[in-house]
């Protein structure tokens, strides 16, 4: 073997050690938990489409207490996205400019995201319907928007979380990597949106198939413009419609929502 071959054989197992860590302590354990999730909603006596999947839950009794845990488990599920910033920054060049996440084109950017959210976000609102319908997605329970003061904007809070750290570790970062190992373009953009569907499977198959279908989409855009901001900003709206304006249809059409 060549001392060129090697160097690259070692690179490349560098590359995948760390893509190892970054997904091991972010969305990677995320999956693996899902995947047991589902496992057990599958194995339970009740029948997967009359179980609820609680989301943005209550993490204490106490307003203080249960603001100062949000606010905590938000900040640290950031910690992530910053380590892999922080890992493209010493691998050379500056990473926000290298995933497209700056305010260079601030109106391209929001147009983009916009598109994204009339073409992922009404299909998804649909998905999630028949999903219910047909028994294999599970009813998704969001937090009353009434408990607190503060509940909104934690809520908005959370969506920008989830917006960032999906973005930009499952198609920013993860692309960066498995380009520089040698992975072509289709091979990661299945792979990312598998990803992205495997740690949304404990709202049950329907939300599984729904987010492939977004990280196909996604990784697509992200390939030909070479830009996260517009994911992160579609996905930030989706997500406050989802968070916010769903848990408002619940509570004004409980009839609907069963």
């Amino acid at each position: 073997m060549t001392r060129a071959a090697e160097w690259g054989r070692l690179r490349r197992r560098r590359l995948w050690t760390e893509l190892g860590i970054v997904l091991g302590v972010s969305l990677g354990a995320s999956a693996v938990y899902s995947v047991v999730n589902l496992i057990g909603r599958l194995t339970a006596d009740t029948p997967l489409g009359e179980q609820t999947a609680t989301i943005n839950g209550a993490l204490s009794d106490r307003s203080w207490l249960d603001l100062t845990y949000q606010l905590l488990a938000i900040f640290f599920a950031l910690m992530p996205v910053v380590l892999a910033f922080y890992l493209l920054a010493i691998s050379g060049g500056n990473p926000f400019r290298r995933l497209g996440f700056d305010a260079r084109k601030p109106v391209s950017d929001l147009g983009r995201g916009l598109l994204l959210v009339l073409v992922i976000g009404v299909p998804g609102i649909a998905l999630y319907f028949v999903g219910r319908a047909l028994g294999f997605t599970v009813n998704v329970v969001p937090a009353p928007l009434d408990t607190y003061w503060w509940t909104t904007p934690v809520l908005i809070l959370s969506a920008l979380r989830a917006a960032l750290q999906e973005e930009l570790i499952v198609v920013g970062y993860l692309f960066t990597r498995l380009r520089q190992i040698g992975w072509g373009k289709w091979r990661i953009i299945i792979a990312a949106a598998v990803l992205r569907g495997s740690y949304h499977l404990y709202q049950g198959i329907g939300p599984f198939f729904g987010n492939v279908v977004m990280g196909i989409v996604f990784g697509w855009c992200y390939w030909r413009w070479g830009r996260t901001m517009p994911l992160v900003i579609a996905h930030w709206i989706i997500d406050i419609a989802s968070f916010v304006g769903y848990a408002w249809a619940v509570s004004a059409f409980p009839s609907l929502f069963g």
